[in-house]
């Protein structure tokens, strides 16, 4: 880990940080003094993952259910259309379900009803992507320091009317014009539009980031990705549970970005989806009209080449073997994201 990171570290103390995937949070406690290889560390469900596995629980007990708390993960709408095909009712304050979808419309026509106030004989269920409560416990058991700071990511579409794939995409875009530097997009507090980063954010008081964000960060972490990228153009790819995000990078700066959904993509229409972005001949559009979410793009720069040297990390990476080079930066493929996100806020307040 580049000596940066230490510096911050001794002027910080021990940071607590969090990647939120769709299938695992990964979860790393850096901690001044001790060399990376020793930093404690955590691969558990992803909370969505949980709360589905509550809701499941509860219906087997064929008990009703009243959500609170905030937006986070959506990963439990499919335990919610469950519960309420088996007969029982699912309640919700207005602001945690938005975990559901940001439409009150949308989730009212599913069958939810909208509560204050836990209606009696429901079981409250708490929706949170982090839980200071739990961490701290975790921590404490395990006779590990509590953090200082809190660095989290998670992905966020945002809201907007036509659709979150567009929002999702704009936010990329607008991240692009404001910067090329992925390291500054890292939010110190993020825009109220993105909507679950905003509630991260007020639980952990720390700086936030998409998932998207960290991914990339983590691969550029690895010295030998970043120099490469200053020779020629590189593509850097994270296979996730949930979504495969792409970017062409090009002297530490972002050239170009593309995501869609792991599951809607085989190998073939993924490589020719890649074979075009590096081009930069892959619209949005097309992107979307199978299903993802879409391609932002910086300016053209002809120096950079083809983007032919590519680098893989994620959960399903195995999908893209023989076409690329797996990460495990500093030895932990699945700690790429929370080592990202380290590395890169410490070198933005590198002094």
């Amino acid at each position: 880990m580049d000596e940066f990171v230490h510096k911050f570290l001794k002027r910080t103390g021990p940071v607590l940080c969090l990647d939120i995937g769709s299938g695992t949070q990964d979860v790393l406690l850096a901690r001044p003094g001790l060399e990376c290889e020793n930093w404690p560390r955590f691969v558990l469900p992803a909370p969505a993952r949980m709360v589905a596995q509550r809701i499941r629980e509860l219906t087997l007990l064929r008990r009703d259910i009243w959500l609170y708390g905030g937006n986070m993960g959506g990963g439990f709408s499919q335990a919610i259309k469950e519960h309420l095909a088996a007969g029982f009712k699912v309640g919700s304050t207005h602001a945690a379900s938005r975990g559901i979808h940001d439409s009150e419309d949308v989730v009212r026509s599913m069958g939810v009803e909208f509560f204050a106030n836990c209606p009696e004989g429901s079981v409250p269920i708490f929706l949170t992507d982090y839980a200071p409560d739990f961490w701290a416990g975790l921590l404490r058991m395990a006779g590990l320091p509590q953090p200082h700071m809190v660095l989290a990511a998670a992905q966020d579409h945002g809201y907007h009317v036509g659709g979150n794939r567009q929002a999702r995409m704009r936010m990329w875009s607008q991240l692009l014009a404001s910067s090329a530097d992925p390291a500054e997009w890292i939010y110190s507090v993020p825009p109220p539009a993105l909507t679950r980063l905003m509630p991260l954010h007020e639980k952990t008081g720390g700086p936030v980031a998409d998932t998207g964000t960290s991914a990339l960060l983590g691969a550029l972490c690895d010295r030998e990705v970043m120099d490469r990228s200053f020779r020629e153009g590189i593509t850097v790819i994270n296979v996730g549970n949930g979504h495969t995000v792409a970017a062409l990078v090009f002297k530490g700066q972002v050239r170009g970005i593309y995501e869609h959904h792991t599951g809607m993509r085989d190998l073939e229409q993924l490589l020719h989806d890649l074979e075009q972005f590096r081009k930069h001949w892959l619209p949005a559009e097309e992107v979307q009209s199978s299903g993802g979410h879409g391609t932002a793009f910086g300016p053209y720069c002809e120096e950079a080449g083809g983007y032919q040297p590519t680098y893989i990390t994620g959960p399903k990476r195995a999908m893209l073997q023989g076409h690329g080079r797996f990460l495990a930066p500093h030895g932990d493929m699945m700690l790429a994201g929370s080592l990202g996100l380290l590395w890169g806020w410490a070198r933005l307040h590198d002094n």
